[in-house]
């Protein structure tokens, strides 16, 4: 039976939900939240419940049809400084409340923590409605990049006020669970990743692209995914690489990917091979077409590019928290070294790319590793989560209704 089917078995056994997913970024935008809540909107539609989708309007939108299975409702928004193409929502709290009571969902997932997230939990709490929150990415680490370090403590503070207020707050793995509790946020659960085995495959690997990159069979690509911007610790890959051409003089540097260090990194390091953002095929083709991939951030919440790239047959050299920790075995599919130490990351990114034969067998491992990785296992997961917030709240619900009657 394929997955399609098991979905569709289990939700003629299951009561079909109604849920809102509130986020201020979605595809065609390209990063790690975006790429996450396609899959739990379509994933959950395609499990048979019906999905009330809020985010900002996006210029594509007005090409757009309305997604199967899913309710669109569209806020206005602004553009994020520093962030080219990215919008976060205004905080249109009566706009949702009004919507909510009239199409009122059973429960509402809040992904981002912005203007418009802020005011969906405000309006979720008016409602009584069951609220789940995402935490999807390290805003107290970033500011630390962006000359605001001396905020990081509030940011943090004003985080785990957020989150505190809703029922639930699901993190991508066991380590950042553990790493939250300790700074007193509440009711943590995992909500991991999956990655798409045919969307990332070695068999979009291109011998074409790769001569584009003036590179042959047997010359050494290493790459990286991701965004151009400061909080990626891409001073440490330009120096990992380097590294690396000591023993591979012929090895390309191929960086996927668009933001707000992109023009100075170009102008500063003309030899590097900058190819922009890709989407579908031919960010598909991308990573099959690389040997390497190196992922030096420090800030990430998990890292969905280190799981596509061990999907499409790439080792991983990677600091070890998030993802890596979670799916590399050091030496087996990938290499992980002790946080913030960069001198190990560059001694292994040499070290790594002294034997070619070793490397490809790592990549092979790495593929393996992620065939493992479904996102409907993943799905079903948080869809068990679903149903035990709305069943909590209900019998929370009946028992005040029991001390009531009985206070009469």
């Amino acid at each position: 039976m394929t997955a399609a089917e098991q979905n569709a078995s289990s939700a003629r056994t299951r009561p079909t939900l109604r849920v809102a997913i509130v986020t201020e970024t979605y595809p065609p935008e390209i990063n790690g939240v975006a790429n996450t809540m396609l899959h739990l909107a379509e994933g959950l539609a395609n499990r048979g419940h019906r999905i009330q989708l809020v985010r900002p309007k996006q210029t594509a939108d007005q090409d757009k049809t309305k997604p199967a299975g899913m309710d669109l409702m569209l806020v206005p928004g602004l553009p994020i400084p520093g962030y080219r193409g990215l919008r976060f929502g205004l905080p249109v709290y009566w706009r949702m409340r009004r919507f909510w009571h009239r199409n009122r969902p059973d429960l509402i997932y809040i992904a981002t923590q912005g203007p418009l997230g802020h005011a969906a939990l405000s309006a979720a709490r008016a409602l009584n409605i069951p609220a789940i929150t995402g935490f999807h990415t390290q805003f107290q680490q970033y500011s630390r990049h962006y000359g605001l370090g001396l905020l990081t403590r509030r940011i943090a503070n004003s985080l785990r006020h957020f989150h505190n207020r809703s029922d639930t707050t699901l993190v991508p793995t066991a380590e950042l669970k553990a790493e939250l509790s300790a700074d007193g946020f509440l009711n943590l659960h995992v909500f991991g990743r999956g990655v798409d085995v045919d969307q990332f495959s070695p068999a979009w690997r291109s011998a074409e692209l790769r001569r584009a990159w003036g590179c042959g069979d047997d010359d050494l690509v290493v790459l990286y995914v991701g965004r151009i911007a400061a909080e990626k610790n891409l001073d440490l890959a330009r120096e990992a690489f380097q590294a690396i051409q000591s023993n591979r003089p012929s090895a390309r540097f191929v960086l996927v990917g668009d933001g707000p260090e992109a023009v100075h990194m170009q102008r500063e390091f003309p030899e590097f091979i900058f190819v922009g953002a890709k989407v579908g095929a031919e960010l598909s083709a991308h990573y099959a077409s690389g040997d390497l991939f190196l992922f030096p951030s420090l800030t990430e919440t998990f890292g969905n590019v280190v799981t596509e790239a061990m999907a499409s047959g790439l080792p991983v050299i990677a600091f070890d928290y998030a993802a890596p920790h979670t799916h590399i075995r050091p030496g087996e599919n990938g290499v992980t070294v002790p946080m913030e130490d960069r001198a190990a990351f560059v001694a292994a990114s040499r070290e790594t790319v002294t034997d070619l034969g070793r490397l490809r067998e790592m990549g092979k491992a790495a593929r393996k590793t992620a065939e493992d990785i479904s996102w409907d296992r993943v799905l079903g997961g948080v869809e068990e989560r679903l149903f035990e917030v709305i069943h909590q709240q209900r019998g929370t619900e009946a028992r005040h209704a029991s001390m009531a009657t009985t206070a009469e």
